[in-house]
């Protein structure tokens, strides 16, 4: 088992993708995560991709929730105040992503926060910022794709800017969520001083672009950063990018265009020296294509892998699932669905002493640990009736 945070509580007041999934990390390394969420249920009980349910739990409830445990809180009463700052006295680290400014007006903001806990670490995921021009703006992850260029890198000259095809700056905030909230738990340890942690959306995708933006502010500033042609970004050479076969697509990596061209068997005449690889990418990328095109991915990798070159074929999802080093690696757990339904989800992505760490608590049922975590606080049945009669608690509802 591996329980590195046992110990450490977190009070989650996060909805949606990046803080949930963010908090998630540490509750699968043993953290104590109690996750508040109104009544009616937090965002991510509400919405989910692919039209799809598990018994009425949604793919977003199912991708970031598991390891925690459900507080049903309506924080519009006072009441369910008063219990929050209970939980923040007894916590390590409080972590939100409302919009800036929200909990400031219940109560439960930073310097409320550490009135109560001086030693509390507070981490704020935004889409902005805590301050700024935009922060007011409804921060999402495809509306800062399109601010922050990634849409636009990601994009092709022929076809105009284009979306990642996955929520890929909440989930690198996400990450940048945990790495900052354990930095300031090491502080934390070390001085038992406490730390406000901000992360936001736009700082994550541009730090997700980083090799690029180094790129682009030291050196040759191109006209356009859309990808040019097969290569896979404005700033590498040639071949560096994703070729249609005769059957499929291959992905050619960094090497040498002298030994690709040994490969696919070119004449001296069309070679192109690899001191010109970035250069002359355009020539060179549309020569390779060309002769790509004529070959079964099969033959590519046949050819590729006797002269060394680095490649790899570009997998579907059914590929990947089925590829013998995620099995081995375990990328994907199914475990036992809060509702008796097994479900599948993707692991922890890191090993601890070479073990994984295990889905101790599924995604949980909207409320499932309301009176467990109340009668830890000291609330007896008749606070927690009343509790539920004038609507600060929600009971846990078997469905969600």
């Amino acid at each position: 088992m591996v329980d590195l945070l046992k110990g450490i509580r977190v009070l989650s007041l996060n909805h949606f993708l990046m803080g949930p999934v963010g908090v998630q990390f540490l509750a699968d390394l043993g953290a104590d995560v109690i996750a508040v969420e109104p009544p009616g249920g937090a965002f991510q009980r509400k919405w989910g991709g692919a039209d799809k349910r598990v018994d009425g739990q949604s793919m977003l409830l199912l991708t970031g929730n598991r390891n925690k445990r459900s507080l049903t809180l309506d924080l519009k009463k006072p009441e369910a105040v008063a219990i929050a700052k209970q939980l923040i006295a007894q916590s390590d680290v409080i972590a939100e992503n409302f919009r800036p400014g929200v909990l400031d007006k219940l109560g439960l903001g930073y310097d409320d926060a550490r009135k109560i806990n001086p030693q509390i670490i507070y981490a704020a995921a935004s889409g902005y910022g805590p301050d700024g021009p935009y922060v007011d703006r409804p921060g999402q992850d495809l509306l800062i794709q399109a601010l922050s260029g990634l849409a636009m890198i990601t994009g092709s000259r022929e076809q105009g800017p284009r979306a990642v095809g996955v929520s890929a700056i909440d989930h690198h905030g996400a990450a940048l969520f945990a790495a900052g909230i354990l930095a300031a738990l090491v502080r934390k340890a070390r001085t038992g001083q406490g730390c406000r942690v901000d992360v936001s959306l736009l700082s994550a995708a541009l730090d997700l672009q980083m090799e690029s933006f180094t790129c682009y502010l030291n050196g040759q500033r191109p006209d356009d950063v859309r990808q040019p042609g097969p290569v896979a970004g404005w700033y590498y050479g040639a071949p560096y990018g994703i070729y249609a076969t005769r059957d499929g697509h291959i992905a050619i990596s960094l090497g040498s265009l002298e030994a690709l061209s040994d490969a696919l068997g070119l004449p001296a005449d069309q070679r192109i020296p690899d001191e010109e690889a970035y250069r002359r990418r355009d020539e060179a990328s549309a020569m390779i294509a060309a002769n790509v095109a004529k070959r079964s991915t099969t033959e590519c990798i046949v050819l590729f892998e006797a002269r060394g070159i680095w490649h790899a074929a570009v997998n579907d999802y059914a590929d990947v699932v089925a590829d013998p080093q995620i099995a081995h690696n375990k990328n994907f757990q199914v475990v036992t669905g809060a509702t008796g339904t097994p479900i599948t989800l993707v692991s922890h992505p890191v090993r601890y002493d070479g073990e994984q760490p295990d889905v101790r608590l599924p995604p949980q049922k909207l409320g499932a640990q309301t009176e467990e975590i109340l009668k830890e606080l000291g609330y007896d049945a008749r606070k927690l009736k009343h509790l539920y009669d004038i609507g600060a608690i929600g009971a846990a509802v078997s469905h969600q």
